[in-house]
């Protein structure tokens, strides 16, 4: 049965708003998107006020955890284990796997608990769902953007030590250019495990719970923590599946000159992440019409 909302102002002889179910898995509103730009940018600004709310550092946090994490890889991994590369600083290798890395877990993070943690909001007011998800992803834009100047800046520091004389081997490229597809490719996957997560929690509660131990486990296997050129050549092509070591090889390779990635493995982390992202539209449409009445 088909059920029909009008919104009717006073006054007016025309109806102004129709709210109804939508069929097409792939209906996205994108026009309705655009015109609640404003509300999507509102929540993101409230997100970010309110994460660091009546905390000592405030967003400080944005640069203090990054930070602490390569010091620790620099020593684990770097000095003990010796898995990064002979002639780059640990600093900006560990960093430049990082950046991306933390921009990627905290889209996953953030979208995946999209209908659990805005019940309430769902169940009062109508609006694009899709709105907290895109909201969502520009409050990890906006953490990016501070933890890419932050590696930019060891960058420099390290390409002027290298101008000096030390034995450093950077070599930033023309693949800089290639900077906004990368982010795209993060975003869209993000976006897209994040979606079919939250899509899914509303019937598998637990699957909540295992976002954060399945993260760890997806970042050991991403290159983060090791040079790709480590791994035993009959494997690399396998650990490429992973659709995040070519972005974080690529940024690597853009930014240091030193990475491993092809354009056929390039080509096919595009299509696996586009892929995951229109399954999670799908998902999160199908769900969205029914998640109040489970939640």
């Amino acid at each position: 049965m088909r059920h029909l909302i009008s919104l009717k102002m006073p006054g007016v002889d025309r109806w102004d708003k129709e709210i109804i179910p939508r069929r097409g898995l792939l209906s996205v509103p994108w026009r309705e998107l655009w015109r609640y730009r404003d509300l999507i940018s509102l929540i993101a600004r409230r997100d970010l006020t309110s994460q660091y709310k009546q905390t000592v550092l405030g967003p400080l946090w944005f640069i203090i955890q990054p930070v602490l994490a390569t010091v620790a890889f620099s020593f684990l991994f770097g000095r003990l284990a010796n898995l990064g590369t002979e002639y780059i600083p640990h600093f900006v290798f560990y960093m430049g796997g990082l950046v991306p890395w933390n921009f990627f877990a905290d889209c996953i993070n953030k979208s995946s608990h999209t209908f659990t943690r805005n019940s309430q909001l769902f169940s009062k007011v109508y609006f694009p769902r899709l709105a907290i998800p895109l909201a969502n992803a520009l409050t990890s834009l906006a953490a990016f953007a501070v933890q890419f100047a932050l590696f930019l800046i060891g960058l420099a520091f390290y390409l002027w030590r290298m101008r000096c004389g030390d034995s450093i081997h950077l070599d930033p490229n023309w693949r800089i250019a290639l900077l906004p597809v990368m982010l795209a490719m993060v975003i869209m996957l993000g976006l897209g495990v994040g979606l079919i997560v939250s899509s899914l929690t509303i019937r598998y509660r637990d699957l909540g719970l295992i976002v954060g131990f399945g993260m760890q486990v997806w970042m050991y296997g991403s290159s983060v923590i090791f040079a790709l050129e480590r791994v035993p050549v009959h494997l690399r092509s396998l650990i490429a599946l992973n659709p995040m070591v070519p972005i974080i090889e690529g940024f690597r390779c853009a930014f240091l000159g030193h990475g491993l990635v092809t354009r056929a493995e390039f080509a096919v982390s595009f299509c696996i992440c586009t892929t995951l992202f229109f399954v999670g539209l799908i998902l999160f449409n199908r769900t969205e019409q029914s998640a109040m009445d489970a939640v």
